[in-house]
């Protein structure tokens, strides 16, 4: 396995910049996912790696290589894509040994690789058999498989699991942790699903028009957004994002439509290091507790709706002209339109400042 750098690497299409100016570093045997709504350059960046795309400017390095210049079959990667694109009259073994044939590969080593990667994947008893004949769960084994028999130094994967049903693309999350923990190999993986770049990844890149907005662990993203748009994105439910105004001397928070929420002094450190008084206030849906009675230092809320899930109740309380959804215990009882008190945990809260999106640190 090896390293990849991608070095200020930049995609146009006329006056329009797909990416814009990106440099990140693949450690050796790490797991990352390319994370991002639609159109935000994460697929541009994958085929920009692997050659698929030629890039407008910036490098890319595999390893001690520069393969910027190079074709994809000079570049010693395997892509995994969305659509599995197995050959459908061709057996699982067949189509396994198609990509090594190519490379006039030994007979024997062939076989052997292949077996090799049967077992690893546990798809030893499909080999016979066509993809026609697989479930989706296993025809994604196959894909894995035959970019696994090619030994490469990177595995590049464009939402392979998109194609798949819930329950099946859960187990498929574990399969292919699995497989990265057993071969210690350097994957990019691409996805819109941030649920699957968190629970998968060692670190993620999250995008937004073209402009890599953070790069950290799972860990660091989920509890450090560095912008709104990033607390907006990750997490599920996603943040819960208020505007509001710092009050005189910033010790607390006020809105326009009547609800104040009082500071701790490192928040109010925060909230003075504003560029104006406005600001958006982040809070977790599970950093906000619900009472139906007045709080000290509560603010004051309606009951919208109510979405139990089983475990978790989710909680939709209007303030003001924003939503909140805050989850409770499954028992939680609240009927539409009562009145509630949201109490805050000072320490999990976020605020960012409003003309630039940025999170605000502590002065």
């Amino acid at each position: 396995m090896a390293e990849v750098r991608l070095s200020h690497i930049v995609k146009g299409y006329g006056t329009q910049l797909a990416v814009n100016d990106l440099s990140l570093t693949v450690n050796d045997g790490e797991f990352v996912a390319l994370v991002g709504p639609s159109g935000c350059g994460k697929t541009t960046t994958l085929n920009l790696t692997a050659g698929l795309i030629e890039l407008t400017g910036g490098e890319i390095h595999i390893g001690d290589r520069n393969v910027t210049d190079l074709d994809p079959k000079d570049r010693d990667i395997a892509m995994v894509f969305q659509n599995y694109a197995l050959y459908p009259n061709k057996s699982v073994y067949k189509n396994l040994a198609f990509p090594l044939q190519m490379r006039r590969t030994p007979k024997a080593d062939i076989d052997r690789k292949i077996r090799e990667a049967a077992r690893l994947l546990d798809i030893e008893h499909l080999l016979e058999r066509r993809p026609r004949e697989l479930s989706g769960g296993q025809q994604q084994r196959v894909a894995l498989g035959r970019a696994l028999v090619r030994d490469p130094k990177v595995f590049l994967m464009d939402e392979p699991l998109s194609n798949l049903d819930a329950k099946l693309r859960v187990q498929m999350r574990a399969e292919l942790k699995r497989f990265h923990h057993d071969l210690s190999a350097t994957i990019i993986y691409v996805t819109h699903d941030q649920l699957e770049a968190v629970t998968m990844a060692d670190r993620m890149a999250v995008m937004h028009g073209g402009l890599l907005q953070q790069y950290d662990t799972p860990e660091r993203v989920f509890e450090a957004p560095v912008n709104v748009f990033v607390a907006g994105f990750v997490g599920s439910p996603a943040m819960n994002l208020v505007p509001a105004q710092v009050t005189e001397g910033g010790a607390a928070l006020e809105s326009p439509q009547g609800w104040r929420c009082t500071l701790s002094p490192e928040n109010a450190r925060k909230a003075r290091a504003a560029s104006s008084r406005d600001v958006v206030l982040g809070a977790r849906h599970s950093t906000i507790t619900l009472s139906p009675t007045p709080l000290p230092g509560g603010i004051e809320g309606r009951v919208y709706t109510l979405e139990p899930t089983g475990d978790i109740t989710f909680v939709h309380v209007r303030l003001g002209n924003d939503t909140l959804v805050i989850s409770t215990p499954p028992a939680t009882r609240f009927a539409p339109n009562a009145p509630v008190w949201l109490g805050v945990d000072q320490t999990k809260l976020h605020l960012f400042d409003a003309a630039t999106g940025m999170a605000l640190r502590a002065a």
